[in-house]
């Protein structure tokens, strides 16, 4: 497992633009499929996006595509969220879990990954 700890949420106007970064330590790490999941209030956490371990595939849900972009680089993952709703509002958590299939293969689901941190709120004001 990772230790994560995620920083850059708070309020915005809709159509701004947050980065969310996500601190990571453990050995692990370079071996670990990432993502970001958020939780609203009185609703499920919803998987937003993820990396595989090489950071050479990604993959988004439709509610954030061609708005949110998922990176990462060494004990870091960030998320770049860009033209930001109101319904973007929740806390977002960072996820990590061991790569599994084939190289090209993301996490898609909260059971994909064994690591969270304890998330960041970021809030849209309409």
């Amino acid at each position: 497992q990772v230790e994560l700890v995620e920083s850059g949420g708070g309020l915005v106007q809709a159509g701004g633009s947050l980065r969310l970064s996500c601190a990571a330590s453990g050995r692990a790490f370079s071996t670990y499929d990432m993502g970001w999941l958020r939780q609203a209030p009185g609703k499920g956490r919803e998987f937003v996006a993820s990396i595989n371990w090489s950071g050479g595939a990604t993959y988004y849900a439709d509610s954030v595509k061609g708005r949110f972009t998922i990176s990462r680089v060494p004990n870091m993952v960030y998320l770049q969220m860009n033209s930001l709703k109101p319904e973007d509002t929740a806390l977002y958590y960072c996820a990590g879990g061991p790569h599994r299939g084939n190289i090209f293969r993301t996490p898609r689901a909260e059971e994909d990954f064994d690591s969270w941190g304890q998330g960041t709120q970021v809030t849209v004001a309409s």
